[in-house]
């Protein structure tokens, strides 16, 4: 009997790419692989069994494909944090730093009420100033989020440890060593 594949399994690793020295984690042979998009969702929500989610919110541009799809199971809104210029009424915005420069994202400014409960969805978190950005714009909405997920964390970036400081709860599916 085959060995059960296990999330990380469905990864594909592509060597120097954007650039040399980079270990890039796709996900997109997860996603187009039905068993293992579903055991990824399926993962993905089970830590909050039985506790009240408003919303979740997805961080551009994978989190919204990982965030319509837990939306859709637990019953509730999706909301989407977008690059800047990408959401057509008003919005908020949140600028922060990348490795080589700023970036800004945003959220519409009636997307979240206060008090509600909110799960933040991602596909990878590395060093956490998207994660980062985002949880600063829900929180100036006055959501209350409740964890933030992901299905890679890649440790050695920091981003754990970044959104732990922020007195965030992460959780991650597998995780890479190195870049």
């Amino acid at each position: 009997m085959p060995a059960t594949k296990t999330v990380k399994d469905y990864i594909r690793t592509i060597k120097d790419f954007p650039h040399e020295g980079i270990m890039f984690r796709d996900v997109t042979t997860l996603f187009a692989d039905p068993r293992g998009f579903r055991i990824a969702i399926d993962q993905m929500l089970h830590p909050y069994a039985g506790q009240r989610i408003d919303k979740v919110v997805g961080l551009e541009a994978r989190g919204f494909i990982l965030g319509g799809a837990i939306a859709h199971q637990l019953s509730v809104g999706f909301v989407p944090v977008r690059k800047k210029g990408k959401l057509p009424a008003a919005v908020i915005s949140e600028d922060y730093q990348l490795e080589y420069g700023e970036a800004v994202v945003e959220i519409h400014d009636d997307a979240i009420q206060p008090g509600e409960k909110i799960l933040v969805v991602d596909d990878l978190l590395a060093t956490g100033g998207t994660a980062a950005a985002g949880i600063r714009l829900i929180e100036r909405l006055g959501g209350e989020i409740l964890s933030c997920a992901f299905i890679i964390d890649l440790p050695d970036l920091g981003g754990r440890a970044r959104l732990e400081t922020m007195g965030m709860d992460v959780h991650a599916l597998c995780a890479f060593d190195g870049l």
